[in-house]
């Protein structure tokens, strides 16, 4: 697919679907065939060249894409007699659609308004970024900002922090800072979580954060139950939002976490249903820190003990697709954070990739930083780089330094009973 700032782009839209006619040359591709018999809708970009290079943009949250296999040479008419003159030919590669909005959906008529309003704002965030992230179509594309918060971003005010028992400072994990570090080599990270409608990213971490820590500790891999941090949790708000600490209380107050075998995640809360009583414990932690908002000693902390969770500004991460995000206080406060994720490690690119290299000469702007965080998300695997994405390093990007938190996991004590001799 094309990248948006590739062409200069304008809408195409068309008045009567009925005067169209459409062909292709691939199999693949065939559900866009339906798209036109069932009275369907394209929205898309047309260069603005004689070439008429166009991606085709359906809207996705609805709907599981079926990814063509192959480059799909399209020709549309607007006539089906072909008598017209204006005859747009295009090429398709990706995002194909068994079932569409109908045309007299007055919803979809408004998912399309918003769809291309983001892709506007797509436009705009490439423009504005210093990294070398790509911004464009997401599986997000169709919801309206406040909608996208509602749904993943932190819902309960965030207060004060809790008083934890310790606030780690950096001068014990040593002096230096490896060049690059990532956990997901040493195969301590889990799989990737969709949280799907439940306002859950904060307990997810906390569970991501645990196993990878017990990982590493007792080279064991577990999977804990994110559906019990939801229905025994007394301090967060379920689906309707919470914090890593949350999760981390809740930990502490039900002497363990079960499997996500036994306890399987469902998606919501069950009020005053908290089964943890009924379900063998897999992993504990003997407490939680915060560590110094420091990147440098965040950085030295994953580097010697292990993934960490960070609580973001997630604002750019709605049209976010690849790469690495390098944001100024003005387009990503790190003030107002929102959204808790798992930090697995950092590294440095080799040079600024791709269209972004063609850039740095025509922009005021430099570009010499190229460090960067790697972060697993809770959005699905088909989100970002594969379920993660990778934010500059060394300018507090999107607010990392703010919340860095971090179970340290351990396994429960078996006291020896005493008796009183006889």
């Amino acid at each position: 697919m094309h990248s948006l700032s590739q062409h200069p782009r304008i809408p195409i839209m068309s008045p009567s679907w009925d005067s169209l006619s459409i062909s292709m040359s691939c199999q693949p591709c065939s559900c866009l065939l339906d798209l036109i018999s069932h009275r369907g809708m394209i929205c898309g970009h047309l260069s603005a060249q004689t070439s008429c290079a166009m991606d085709v943009y359906l809207p996705p949250t609805l709907f599981q894409p079926q990814t063509c296999g192959q480059r799909c040479e399209v020709e549309i008419r607007d006539d089906p007699a072909g008598s017209s003159s204006l005859t747009t030919h295009f090429s398709l590669e990706s995002l194909c659609l068994p079932t569409l909005y109908l045309v007299s959906s007055p919803e979809h008529a408004r998912r399309l308004d918003i769809f291309a309003q983001n892709l506007a704002k797509a436009q705009q965030l490439q423009e504005e970024d210093l990294g070398t992230a790509e911004f464009g179509v997401t599986p997000f594309s169709d919801l309206t900002e406040e909608e996208f918060v509602q749904l993943y971003g932190h819902q309960r005010v965030a207060g004060e922090a809790p008083s934890v028992s310790q606030k780690m400072g950096c001068e014990e994990w040593g002096e230096s800072v490896p060049p690059t570090c990532d956990w997901q080599k040493a195969r301590v990270i889990s799989s990737i979580r969709n949280q799907g409608n439940c306002n859950c990213c904060w307990a997810m971490a906390a569970a991501d954060n645990i196993e990878a820590l017990w990982a590493i500790k007792y080279q064991q891999r577990v999977e804990v139950s994110v559906q019990e941090l939801l229905d025994c949790n007394r301090c967060g708000n379920s689906c309707k939002g919470g914090f890593v600490w949350d999760a981390f209380i809740t930990v502490l107050n039900n002497s363990g976490l079960a499997s996500e075998k036994d306890y399987p995640y469902q998606g919501n809360s069950k009020t005053n249903r908290c089964l943890a009583k009924k379900h063998k414990k897999v992993a504990w932690i003997q407490d939680f820190i915060m560590l110094q908002p420091s990147e440098q000693c965040i950085a030295k902390y994953l580097a010697t003990q292990g993934p960490i969770t960070v609580t973001i500004n997630m604002k750019l991460l709605q049209q976010y697709r690849k790469g690495v995000i390098k944001a100024t206080p003005t387009t990503c406060d790190p003030q107002f954070v929102d959204h808790s994720v798992l930090l697995v490690g950092f590294g440095k690119s080799k040079s600024v990739e791709g269209r972004q290299a063609e850039a740095v000469s025509s922009r005021s702007r430099p570009r010499s930083s190229n460090q960067y965080w790697i972060l697993k998300n809770s959005w699905g695997a088909d989100w970002g780089e594969k379920g993660y994405f990778r934010l500059h390093r060394g300018s507090n990007a999107c607010g990392i330094t703010k919340y860095p938190y971090t179970a340290r996991v351990d396994k429960p004590i078996k006291k020896n009973q005493v008796s009183c001799p006889p």
